[in-house]
C-alpha cells in the first residue's frame, strides 16, 4: 500500500490540480508548519496551507530529491529556489489505514529560506483564506 500512496502523492504534485487534495486528505488531517507553533487541525486548514505552499513554490523549481518510506510514512526531501535563496526541506507524510493523509509536517532550512517562506506564505494565505 505504501508505494501506491506515495505514487498518488507524486502524481498529485506533478498534476498541479489542487482539487485533488480533497481525495488525498483525511477529514481529521493535521498540518505542521515550519513557522506556526500550533498544529493546524482539519482537512480544510491542511488544504489551505498546502494550497498556499503550492502558490508560493510553483515557479521555484520545486522538486523532490530523496525519499524514505515505510508502512504508512514517507519523508520526502525537496529543493527549490526563490529570489536566489536556495530552499531545502522535507515533507513528512503519514497515511491512515484508509489511505488518506492524516498528518503532514514540513521542515525547512536554512533560516534565510524559513524567513522568506514565512512572509510569502502569510501573503498567500491572506489571499486564499475564507475571511
Amino acid at each position: 500500500m505504501q508505494q501506491e500512496l506515495l505514487q498518488q502523492w507524486h502524481d498529485f504534485v506533478g498534476s498541479q490540480a489542487l482539487e485533488g487534495l480533497d481525495e488525498l486528505l483525511a477529514d481529521d488531517a493535521v498540518f505542521h508548519s515550519p513557522v506556526v507553533h500550533t498544529p493546524q487541525v482539519g482537512k480544510e486548514l491542511t488544504k489551505m496551507y498546502l494550497t498556499g505552499a503550492y502558490h508560493v513554490l510553483k515557479d521555484s523549481g520545486f522538486r523532490y530529491v530523496r525519499e524514505v518510506a515505510s508502512d504508512n510514512n514517507a519523508i520526502l526531501e525537496f529543493t527549490a529556489e526563490i529570489d536566489g535563496i536556495h530552499i531545502n526541506g522535507v515533507d513528512m507524510i503519514h497515511w491512515n489505514d484508509q489511505g488518506k493523509i492524516d498528518d503532514f509536517k514540513v521542515m525547512i532550512r536554512p533560516l534565510k529560506a524559513v524567513n522568506l517562506l514565512h512572509s510569502m506564505m502569510r501573503a498567500a494565505l491572506e489571499q486564499i483564506s475564507p475571511g
